[in-house]
């Protein structure tokens, strides 16, 4: 498998993405094809993320999180949020540019204090019943990669 190449942005995408979403792939690429795995959230996590009309949350989870960890990560990759313990969450409010396809996330709250107040912006595109988010950020050593995520409307 490679990084998926995102197509045109979707037409009236903030009335597309509204509602909830459930994670149903996360994949970080490389720019050389080569595939990194998150080192708090793991190959596969699970996730959830709402969209209101201009405020959305979003939780990911390591798979199994039955293992403790001792380790907690304090720094992330660029235009990324940090993660502890195998575990992310945060909400706040979003601004939608149609034209690019580009969204503005602005954190009010975060489990990881240093996450709040940041804005991330993502690439995002609505394909039936399918949400696409995708992000240029680096792994914790500064390597750029691209992740993206596909999740599948629950409501």
């Amino acid at each position: 498998m490679s990084m998926l190449i995102l197509s045109k942005p979707t037409e009236n995408l903030k009335e597309k993405m509204q509602g909830i979403w459930w994670l149903l792939s996360r994949e970080d690429w490389t720019k050389e094809g080569g595939q990194e795995i998150d080192p708090v959230l793991g190959p596969s996590p699970i996730g959830h993320i709402s969209y209101a009309r201009d405020h959305f949350a979003a939780q990911f989870m390591k798979r199994d999180r039955t293992e403790t960890i001792t380790t907690q990560i304090s720094s992330t990759g660029l235009n990324n949020t940090n993660a502890i313990d195998g575990y992310d969450a945060y909400f706040g409010t979003y601004e939608v540019n149609e034209d690019s396809g580009k969204v503005a996330h602005t954190l009010i709250g975060s489990i990881t204090p240093t996450n709040i107040g940041i804005t991330v912006s993502r690439d995002l595109r609505v394909i039936e019943d399918q949400l696409i988010i995708q992000l240029d950020t680096t792994t914790l050593e500064g390597l750029p990669i691209t992740g993206t995520l596909i999740w599948k409307r629950v409501n």
